[in-house]
This record gives structure tokens, C-alpha cells and sequence, in this order.
């Protein structure tokens, strides 16, 4: 049985979550929006089943050039509810489930992939 959290409290943590992010990182993060979604949709060439926790949708800062920029819309970070909190036993849990997705979709706008992320402990 999934855990039980509202949207609000949701929301809070993941708040929490992005506080915890350093300051001088937060300071580099260019055009990017955080959000919180209950429930991921697979595309449909992705198998109908795919769950996932977050996702980030955008250009890293590694990949933007001098056409990037003017008219560009804002990059996003998801975070999604459903996911997490039929994954995560405890509330705890959810908290620190929460910090991990936001940590790694933040690496993601940064240019840092999965295996990387995976190797660091982050994925």
C-alpha cells in the first residue's frame, strides 16, 4: 500500500529538498523551473509502464552555445508524487526520496549523466 502524503506536504519537501541545494550551485542554475507532477506519461515510444521519480527536460549548461538563449523556453525539473510515494515506506523515506530526485535531475541541468550520477550515489 502507497504512502500517504499530501500534495502540500509534498510540495514542502520537495521545497525542503531544493533548500538543501548549496547556495553558489543554486547561483549557477540558468532558466530552469521546478515543479512537482502526480504522475509521469510515458511518451509513446517509452514502454506504457515507465514510472519515474523525476525527470529534467531542457538543454544542460554543458550543451548551450551562442544559439541558445534569446527565446529559449525554461528548462524543468519534475518531481513526481505517485512514483515516489508508491515506492517509499516511511515517510522518511519520501523525504529522502524526494532529495535524491531533486539532486539528480539538478545534476542533470548541469551536464552530469546517469552512470555518473549511479557512480556518486545519486541515482
Amino acid at each position: 500500500m502507497p504512502m500517504e502524503m499530501s500534495l502540500p506536504e509534498f510540495e514542502d519537501a520537495v521545497n525542503d529538498a531544493i533548500d538543501q541545494i548549496p547556495e553558489d550551485i543554486m547561483r549557477e542554475m540558468s532558466n530552469v523551473g521546478i515543479f512537482v507532477e502526480e504522475e509521469y506519461v510515458p511518451r509513446p515510444w517509452e514502454d506504457p509502464g515507465t514510472e519515474l521519480l523525476g525527470i529534467y527536460e531542457g538543454t544542460p549548461l554543458t550543451e548551450r552555445d551562442h544559439w541558445w538563449g534569446a527565446g529559449s523556453m525554461p528548462d524543468r525539473i519534475v518531481v513526481f508524487r505517485g512514483p515516489t510515494l508508491r515506492m517509499c515506506s516511511s515517510r522518511e523515506e519520501i523525504v529522502h526520496e524526494i532529495l535524491v530526485t531533486v539532486i539528480h535531475e539538478v545534476a542533470h541541468h548541469f551536464g552530469i549523466d546517469d552512470d555518473r550520477l549511479h557512480e556518486l550515489g545519486w541515482g
